[in-house]
């Protein structure tokens, strides 16, 4: 299993990158704030584009650490990485399967199958941890639902039917996270999804970690030779990494909601670390920023069991180990591919 290598996050805006050696300079207004060796980095991401050297992108495209560019809330802008060395059988075969919108269902619905299962889990776990706290009843019906959802979903092979499938799972659990926040109610709160811009504290938060989860699961695939751009589920759009967008379904919840919701709970995040624009968009300062970054880096380094394979992985190894699957069963060498059922 490939070995978990560290990210160094920028966060600090207007700071240039420059290649020194094999180390990556960080500058600003030519004082150098930082220098660190590159041979254990996997990724660079920088928040508030400045800009990045020739040679330090170069650098990084050759020794396959790619480097992200995000506006200071969190939002995409670019990611520059090497030349592909992919495979070119795999991807043909990706490729065909997912100009077949029978075949691409056949694969689409079972990331949503391990999103829903998840969803589902997570709703078991809270009636078991926090039966006094929430209303278990309603909890149980939901669990129900998704149940049945399920069982339709295995055995769908429509992609229309299967985005209706996965809408009706999601607003069934949509219901149930506001009850999953435990502490600091009058400030985190969740009604419903908003984004670009979010408008409220919650709403940040996940789509942070969404922005985090979707560029590992893209350099992910990218390392085992598949295009994160052309998808199953997610359809072909200019900039967008579709498969990137599948994969990363099943680890949503289980994942970066939970992650969110223990950062509430626990009290890491409050309602000072965030502001609001004037047309209404919540973000959060950087000095949250760095904690919640911080906080995502120890995450994805405790240790788990992965459902299928059986191995003990650090929890940021969970995309490429779901790429891998997923490259497996293109090449024929699965039956099907095989979700991230958390148990």
């Amino acid at each position: 299993m490939k070995k978990l290598l560290n990210t160094l996050y920028v966060t600090q805006p207007d700071v240039y990158l420059a290649l020194d050696g094999g180390n990556v300079v960080l500058l600003k207004d030519e004082e150098r704030l930082g220098r660190l060796p590159l041979h254990n980095l996997e990724s660079i991401i920088s928040f508030g584009y400045t800009g990045a050297s020739p040679a330090l992108m170069g650098y990084c495209a050759d020794h396959n650490i790619s480097i992200v560019f995000l506006t200071m809330n969190g939002r995409f802008l670019a990611r520059v990485v090497g030349e592909s060395r992919g495979n070119v059988v795999l991807r043909k075969k990706q490729y065909r399967l997912s100009d077949n919108e029978n075949s691409s269902a056949k694969v689409a619905r079972n990331f949503i199958m391990g999103k829903v299962y998840n969803q589902k889990w997570m709703i078991e776990r809270m009636t078991r941890e926090h039966p006094l706290r929430i209303d278990v009843e309603q909890f149980k019906k939901i669990s129900q639902h998704l149940s049945a959802l399920m069982v339709d979903i295995h055995a769908c092979e429509d992609l229309e039917r299967l985005r209706g499938l996965e809408g009706q799972a999601a607003i069934s659990y949509n219901r149930l996270f506001n009850q999953m926040i435990l502490q600091q109610k009058e400030d985190f709160y969740f009604h419903h999804r908003s984004r670009r811009p979010p408008m409220d504290n919650v709403n940040t938060m996940l789509s942070f970690a969404y922005t985090l989860l979707a560029n590992d699961t893209a350099a992910a695939l990218e390392t085992v030779g598949l295009d994160a751009y052309v998808g199953f589920l997610h359809r072909d759009r200019p900039g967008r990494a579709s498969l990137a967008l599948d994969v990363m379904e099943e680890l949503r919840g289980i994942f970066a909601d939970r992650f969110v919701l223990s950062l509430i709970n626990r009290r890491v995040i409050g309602p000072l670390d965030f502001y609001k624009k004037e047309n209404g968009a919540v973000l959060m300062t950087d000095e949250a920023r760095k904690k919640f970054l911080e906080a995502w880096q120890n995450r994805k380094q405790e240790k788990i069991t992965h459902p299928f394979l059986g191995e003990r992985m650090s929890w940021g190894l969970a995309p490429h180990a779901q790429a891998l699957l997923l490259a497996r069963y293109l090449r024929g060498d699965l039956d099907q591919y095989p979700p991230f059922l958390w148990k």
